[in-house]
């Protein structure tokens, strides 16, 4: 591209295509996935109780995206997993993360400077991981620009898509928390990343693959740092996707007139607060006649039961006289 040739930016991108993941870079994203893991409600409580099952979930957080591609695309999904360096190394960072002494691997990874490095790293191999399952998907059905940037987006954000499936393994099942439903920043920005790669191996984007490389990681870095910095989970099309989704899905609200609520309400219908709350005077008026009340009943009662002792005594008397 002639702009990035102006700005010297060529060799730089052309050196950020061919830097080598493994070690440093697949460090960071084992690091940064396996904290997020733990960091969900009740996974130190699962790694207590059963190491295995927080080994395998943690399995699927550093390797979703390449198991959930290879399944896609009819391939062994433990292919995965061939790579021994690879586990080796996710294996050793999930026992430090998990069982280090004084949890002293996680609190310090927790410091907001080497978090935000170690976030900015794992951006990097984002992108690595979408352009890779774009060209893996190309190569099994070429210019399928729909396959590519499903197979991108499940390489690029796999651990998330498959959230449900890990956390049926931790004894939970909570699948109102679908990515599908509520998508999260990694599934959204992955899914974009999806698409560009996708339209530039189809040629329907005019930009060579290290320059789309550079640009897209350099947003990614950036606007991840900018998040973090700002304690913020809006991202910088936030705006964008909100006018969307109000123009074109958003269902138009039917709220009620004033007119209508008070008809709804009915007449002469109050409130609970107005039936408990009276005001003085009249709560003063009822005690007085409740009270008066209770005295007439109580003088009746007393008018009765003298009666009846004045009605027993001539019963009595008659029949003293009839005897006598």
């Amino acid at each position: 591209m002639d702009l990035l040739a102006f700005l010297n930016v060529n060799e730089l991108s052309l050196g950020m295509a061919k830097l080598p993941m493994y070690p440093l870079f697949d460090t960071a994203h084992y690091i940064v996935s396996l904290m997020a893991l733990k960091e969900q409600p009740g996974a130190v409580a699962v790694s207590r109780r059963s190491p295995l099952a927080c080994w395998f979930s943690s399995m699927l957080f550093c390797f979703g995206g390449a198991i959930l591609s290879n399944l896609m695309l009819a391939e062994p999904p433990v292919a995965a997993l061939s790579n021994g360096g690879n586990v080796l190394l996710a294996s050793l960072i999930w026992y430090l993360v998990f069982y280090s002494p004084q949890d002293l691997v996680h609190r310090s990874a927790s410091l907001l400077p080497i978090r935000i490095v170690l976030s900015g790293m794992k951006e990097v191999t984002r992108t690595r991981k979408v352009l890779a399952g774009v060209v893996q998907a190309q190569t099994h059905y070429k210019d399928a620009i729909l396959v590519m940037i499903a197979v991108g987006w499940a390489k690029g954000a796999g651990g998330g898509l498959m959230s449900n499936f890990e956390q049926l393994i931790r004894g939970v099942w909570k699948p109102e928390t679908n990515e599908l439903l509520k998508m999260s920043y990694p599934t959204k920005v992955t899914l974009m990343g999806a698409v560009i790669f996708s339209l530039q191996q189809c040629q329907y984007l005019p930009l060579q693959k290290h320059h789309l490389m550079f640009i897209y990681t350099v947003f990614l870095v950036v606007n991840k740092t900018t998040m973090m910095l700002s304690a913020s989970s809006s991202w910088l099309f936030s705006p964008v996707e909100g006018a969307v989704y109000s123009v074109l899905f958003a269902e138009p609200s039917a709220e009620p007139s004033p007119a209508s609520a008070s008809l709804a309400k009915g007449p002469g219908r109050t409130s609970s607060s107005d039936t408990c709350a009276a005001p003085q005077g009249e709560g003063k008026a009822a005690s007085e006649c409740q009270n008066g009340a209770v005295a007439s009943d109580s003088e009746g009662e007393a008018a009765a039961m003298s009666g009846t002792r004045d009605r027993n005594q001539s019963q009595s008397s008659g029949r003293s006289k009839k005897t006598d």
